[in-house]
């Protein structure tokens, strides 16, 4: 088969790799039907995501038609449409028992990290049973894979660590795939201000048309002041940081209200100053999150009933033979203007 492989830093490859095979008995192997990119991804090609080795298969997010069950699996059997979950969960350990799938002693984030992703023509999936999601009818697969990741990561780590509520003062800052996946989720629970930070103007006017009362440009001016004002001098409930570097956080900081939630939610690769001297005082939370999936029945529904809309993000189209080129786009999202990239082997 077809496989996307990560070599090293800032070096990938399509190859040819032996389709995979069953290893234990809660295995399911799925024939990938339609993939995407991440942000993490990026962050693992800048080298900020050390546990994934050259050689490793990318890719963490999918839906496909289950082609070969372990003897355990009860849930699914071949011809099943799936979603495959960026988390998989053996739903027995401690971790999981909390609630806390990412953190599963035997899964949690592997696909695409320390085991074969989905960025190919098949992938094995560990835990079948709690890992894959049936597929409902009418949902297209490519609204599908926005479930797979980045709805359930701006819902959890994002709205629901941010302790968003009707009536609350929302910042987002980042505008890219993750921050508006948040800022869709956020609607839920009816907010009476979701602002939105980006330097890029298309993504700011695409944050426009999902619902946003405010965007702001980080290029242009002060946007802590200008959220100040917006906010009566008080600043926002929630800040939720979905890009994953140093100004983004600090941004936060800065904006956030006395008795308010700071989100993160970016992947970090580097260092961040966190300005206590200026914050010890203001009873915040600070919150982090590797996403759970636990909501992802949920969205799954609203989904289903026409209620969310996650297709809005997608804007490119690939075949897996054209992956590199989906990589690059990817990557100069500020001129190529790409929001998720839906990849078909």
């Amino acid at each position: 088969m077809k496989a996307l492989v990560f070599l090293g830093q800032q070096r990938i490859a399509l190859e040819d790799r032996p389709v995979p095979e069953l290893l234990a008995p809660t295995d399911a192997i799925v024939r990938v039907r339609k993939t995407t990119l991440c942000g993490t991804d990026l962050h693992i090609l800048k080298g900020d995501v050390p546990t994934v080795d050259p050689g490793r298969i990318l890719g963490h997010e999918g839906v496909g038609d289950v082609v070969q069950t372990g003897d355990a699996v009860t849930a699914f059997k071949p011809g099943d449409r799936v979603l495959i979950s960026c988390i998989s969960s053996c739903g027995k350990c401690d971790a999981c028992r909390r609630g806390m799938y990412s953190h599963c002693a035997a899964g949690g984030w592997i696909l695409g990290n320390r085991i074969d992703g989905t960025q190919a023509e098949y992938v094995r999936t560990p835990h079948a049973d709690t890992s894959l999601y049936h597929a409902p009818a009418g949902i297209d697969d490519d609204a599908l894979v926005m479930l797979s990741d980045i709805l359930p990561t701006g819902f959890e780590c994002g709205v629901l660590n941010g302790k968003v509520k009707p009536g609350d003062s929302v910042a987002i800052v980042g505008a890219g795939p993750i921050g508006l996946a948040a800022l869709l989720t956020a609607q839920f629970f009816t907010p009476a201000q979701l602002i939105v930070v980006d330097p890029d103007a298309s993504r700011l006017e695409v944050a426009t048309r999902l619902g946003a009362t405010t965007v702001l440009s980080s290029a242009k001016g002060d946007v802590a002041e200008a959220i100040r004002n917006l906010t009566g001098g008080r600043g926002v409930d929630t800040a939720i940081e979905a890009v994953g570097v140093p100004a983004a956080f600090e941004l936060c900081e800065s904006i956030v209200a006395a008795g308010g939630v700071i989100a993160n939610v970016g992947v970090h690769g580097r260092k961040v100053d966190l300005h206590l001297e200026s914050l010890w005082d203001r009873n915040i939370s600070i919150t982090t999150r590797l996403v759970d999936t636990a909501a992802t029945p949920m969205l799954l529904k609203t989904v289903e009933s026409g209620r969310l809309s996650p297709g809005v993000l997608i804007t490119h189209h690939f075949a897996l033979a054209d992956i590199l080129e989906a990589y690059r786009t990817f990557g100069d999202a500020a001129n190529t203007h790409a929001l998720k990239v839906i990849i078909s082997p």
